[in-house]
């Protein structure tokens, strides 16, 4: 497909911090005392009373866990059971245990020295997990999205142990390839849900990417059981199915390929975050000639975000044969909105914690916008005149694509372009 237009070649690596230097350097003083006013204020512009109104709308960038949308699986739902139940059955951090073992079916079987397992006593329970913790922990913020949900599920910042580090405490030391995992399902196998990933992934972090961990807290706080708790896995790169909840079970295994639930659904189970943009405040009746504000989110996907665009096509003329993904519209572009003062998700102290991936020592983002995270956006459209219409919009990511290039199919992660429709009368 040919792309609406051209952008300069995008180096992952040079990039690091640089959009958010050009972005103080161009905002000014004036601009970053502004933002005082409102934690999603922009500075150095007065703005339009409608945007201006729609800005202060704007959501949290961080969600509270109760404010996660829940997409869990079982029958019951695991953190639906009696808190008896759960202390029972090993949901609790009190009763928590994690077995990590070698698969006995590969062909030829891992060499683990030291399996760790209920029956040898030496399962990884939470004050072991919390002893490396005081060493190896990481924290950084990440969106989670269904694979097939146009729709993130939240965005936080999670904190953990590498995966890696329990891996080592096996002393596994040949025929390693893949580790698989799965957590409580009730005891029946045919609720487990699987998850998978390359042993590499596992003990190494490619492009500067936070490690695979085994998460125990959201925003500062302890993981509620709906949120996977007592301890998930948080895979940063990939969508939810492979962050698996309820984590208690480990397994290294030689096999090549990967095992995980959401295969068997014909998803593409090796597909990373994709950029695309949606709405959150969208026309739906406007008056003739009267300017409005849209405002949206973008998750921020592996190859980061340069813009967010907006079109509007009037119904009655024709849309261009065999353009599906509207390159030949009239796309606007939006404004991004520059990092909050105040973040949201209920972080202690209100704000960023110390040491999290991705910020610097005084809590600012090295980079804007934060890949695996997500950014909001604004622009004040103009007056129209009586008709029948379609709102869009579209990210162009940091290699220049615009979504919902370079993956556009479904079951890889959703980037369908958002099509709002409104009536001016």
């Amino acid at each position: 497909m040919t792309k609406p237009f051209e952008l300069e070649p995008y180096d992952f690596l040079a990039m690091h911090g640089e959009t958010t230097r050009r972005y103080f350097l161009g905002l000014g003083a004036a601009g970053a005392a502004a933002w005082a006013l409102h934690p999603l204020a922009v500075g150095g512009a007065e703005r339009a009373p409608q945007l201006a109104e729609a800005i202060s709308k704007l959501e949290p960038y961080f969600n509270e866990q109760d404010k996660f949308r829940d997409v869990s699986r079982g029958k019951p739902v695991p953190h639906q059971l009696p808190d008896e139940e759960k202390q029972k059955v090993g949901l609790t951090r009190e009763t928590w245990k994690l077995e990590v073992v070698a698969d006995e079916d590969a062909k030829n079987k891992p060499d683990i020295r030291n399996p760790l397992t209920i029956e040898n006593g030496n399962a990884l329970d939470f004050a072991g997990l919390m002893k490396l913790a005081e060493k190896h922990s990481v924290r950084f913020p990440k969106v989670m999205t269904c694979n097939n949900i146009g729709r993130p599920v939240g965005t936080g910042i999670w904190e953990g142990v590498p995966l890696r580090e329990v891996l080592w405490l096996t002393r596994m030391r040949r025929n390693v390839r893949r580790v698989f995992y799965h957590g409580f399902h009730n005891d029946q196998p045919a609720q487990m849900f699987r998850g998978s990933l390359p042993i590499g992934r596992v003990l190494e972090d490619p492009f500067g990417l936070p490690p695979v961990i085994l998460a125990y807290k959201l925003n500062g706080d302890w993981l509620t059981s709906k949120r996977g708790g007592p301890v998930r896995i948080v895979a940063p790169e990939a969508y939810g199915f492979k962050s698996v909840k309820w984590l208690q079970h480990v397994t290294i295994t030689n096999l090549y390929h990967a095992n995980d639930t959401y295969a068997k659904g014909n998803n593409d189970v090796d597909s990373w975050l994709k950029t695309f943009a949606a709405t959150l405040l969208a026309p739906t009746n406007m008056k003739p000639d009267t300017p409005f504000a849209v405002t949206g989110y973008a998750q921020v996907g592996v190859s980061g975000c340069r813009k967010v665009q907006v079109c509007i096509h009037n119904d009655a003329d024709e849309l261009p044969v065999g353009d599906p993904y509207f390159t030949k519209a009239n796309w606007m572009d939006a404004e991004i909105m520059p990092p909050p003062a105040d973040w949201g998700g209920k972080l202690p102290g209100d704000s960023i914690p110390s040491d999290t991936m991705g910020f610097d020592d005084d809590g600012a983002p090295e980079q804007w916008p934060m890949r695996l995270s997500k950014l909001h956006w604004a622009k004040l459209m103009p007056g129209l005149p009586p008709g029948e219409y379609h709102f869009r919009c579209r990210t162009i990511d940091e290699n220049g694509n615009a979504q919902p290039m370079p993956r556009p199919f479904d079951k890889s992660g959703r980037t369908s372009i958002e099509s709002v429709a409104f009536v001016v009368k």
